[in-house]
């Protein structure tokens, strides 16, 4: 009777063998797992840490202010100290293995709960700051204009306590009058910078429009200067309350200076008054001389009063062909021009007596 072949023992070589495959398997499974966290990490919002949102504070994000100069890792430790509920040196770890650490933009930005840290990096690599925004209405005068630019959100105040002369100077327009030199718009500015530099924009637009404005003037206009150009737009400006009126306005004023008549308008002693002016213009007003007084004083006003918008402008340089030298309000909103002063004053007894006469 043969006896059963016996198994050839297992050689050394074998089990090292399936040893390595194992362990091979656990490494990549290893890998995998981390690979898999890493993503999953990088696409999860990071939210708030506990406390973060001060309050009763409505608008849920986090201010995040990076100055030039600053190193990924303060970047990342910025991000935390912020309120970003993430650890530091992991973000700083994903800034160096994206390849775009050194590409990190100064700046001010703004951190929602829901970002994750691939939107962050790609935030602050674009450059992509949270702006705020200040608009300059046509009309204003520069007391207006500071006024707005104190109470702007997140603007750093850095005039308070200058005259209108020390601004201009700063400005680097010594001896300039501040009134109309500012362009009326929407601005926008990054948290932290200053009021100044809202001006300087301003300032620049202004002299950017006046001087293509400008190069558009004709014999027909009674201007010998960009500056008399924005002083009499700014009285356009005021005066003016529909804006299909604007051109005969213009028309009315440069007919004036042409003939030598006093411009006569209400706009300008208003101004004149300053705070004196309590809402209601007296004929007393009207005889007090002051250097914007337009009914005492011939020619334009010796400044701009107030700001005016491009279309003021354009009506100043490109006046209505109209032979008219008076208007008045209708009460609507636009005005009844005339070429006599018969005809107007026959207009102020129905537009203007008439409508006294309606309201007692």
């Amino acid at each position: 009777m043969s006896r059963p072949a016996s198994r050839a023992p297992k050689s050394k070589k074998t089990r090292k063998n399936r040893s390595w495959r194992a362990f091979l398997s656990l490494f990549v499974l290893g890998v995998l797992t981390v690979l898999a966290a890493a993503v999953f990490w990088l696409q999860s919002p990071m939210g708030f840490k506990p406390g973060a949102i001060k309050g009763s504070d409505t608008v849920q994000t986090l201010d995040l202010s990076i100055e030039p100069g600053t190193s990924p890792k303060a970047v990342a430790n910025a991000i935390a100290d912020a309120g970003a509920d993430v650890t530091p040196q992991l973000l700083q770890l994903w800034f160096r293995v994206s390849g775009q650490d050194r590409a990190i933009k100064a700046g001010s930005y703004e951190i929602t709960a829901d970002m994750s840290p691939r939107v962050v990096l790609n935030m602050l690599v674009r450059g992509e700051e949270s702006l705020k925004t200040i608009t300059l209405v046509e009309g204003w005068n520069f007391k207006q204009f500071r006024q707005a630019l104190s109470k702007a959100e997140a603007l750093k105040m850095t005039t308070q306590g200058l005259s209108d002369a020390e601004i201009m100077a700063n400005l680097g327009r010594p001896n300039v009058h501040p009134e109309g030199r500012f362009y009326p718009d929407t601005y926008t500015y990054a948290k932290g910078s200053t009021d100044l530099a809202v001006m300087q924009r301003a300032l620049k637009a202004m002299d950017r429009h006046l001087a293509k404005i400008w190069a558009q003037k004709s014999s027909a206009v009674a201007l010998s200067n960009p500056d008399e150009l924005l002083t009499l737009a700014s009285i356009i400006e005021k005066e003016t309350g529909r804006a299909s009126d604007r051109p005969l306005i213009s028309a009315v004023f440069h007919n004036r200076l042409k003939m030598g008549m006093r411009l006569q308008t209400d706009p300008t002693v208003i101004y004149g008054l300053g705070d004196a002016f309590d809402g209601n213009l007296r004929r007393v007003d009207l005889r007090t001389d002051t250097p914007y007084n337009t009914y005492t004083r011939a020619g334009l006003p010796p400044t701009p009063i107030a700001m005016p918008g491009k279309p003021a402008l354009m009506a100043a340089i490109s006046p209505a062909a109209s032979s008219a030298i008076y208007f008045v309000a209708k009460g609507d909103g636009s005005s009844h021009f005339s070429q006599s002063l018969n005809e107007h004053n026959n207009a102020v007894n129905k537009y203007q007596r008439g409508l006294s006469k309606q309201g007692q």
